[in-house]
C-alpha cells in the first residue's frame, strides 16, 4: 500500500498541525492566566480579611480602655501606639525610593 500525496496536501497537513499546536498553546496560556488571576484574587480577599480583623481588634481595645479607664496616660498610650504603627506603615508605603544600579568592582568613579 503506497501513500500518494501531492505537495499541496502535505503543506495543508503541516498547516493544520501547526494551527492545532498554536490553539493548544494559546489555551494553556489562558488557563495559566486564569489560575494566576484566581490566586491573586484570593490573596486580596485574605489580606482584606486580616486588615479588617486587626482594625476591629484595635477598635475594641481602644473602646474598652477609653470607656473603663479614668487615666489620661493610659488613654494616650492606647490611642498613640496604633497611630504610630499606622503612620509608619503608611509612610513606608507612600515613600518613593530609587535604587541606583550597582557598578562592578564596588569602587567609586
Amino acid at each position: 500500500m503506497t501513500l500518494n500525496m501531492t505537495p499541496t496536501q502535505i503543506m495543508a497537513g503541516i498547516g493544520v498541525l501547526l494551527v492545532l499546536v498554536l490553539v493548544w498553546r494559546a489555551g494553556s496560556r489562558r488557563a495559566k492566566a486564569a489560575a494566576e488571576a484566581a490566586r491573586n484574587g484570593a490573596r486580596l480577599v485574605s489580606l482584606v480579611g486580616r486588615v479588617l480583623f486587626t482594625a476591629a481588634l484595635i477598635v475594641v481595645v481602644q473602646w474598652i480602655v477609653i470607656t473603663y479607664s479614668g487615666g489620661s496616660w493610659l488613654t494616650l498610650a492606647t490611642l498613640g501606639f496604633p497611630a504610630l504603627f499606622a503612620a509608619h506603615t503608611l509612610t513606608r508605603a507612600l515613600t518613593v525610593t530609587t535604587s541606583e544600579p550597582r557598578r562592578r568592582g564596588g569602587g567609586r568613579r
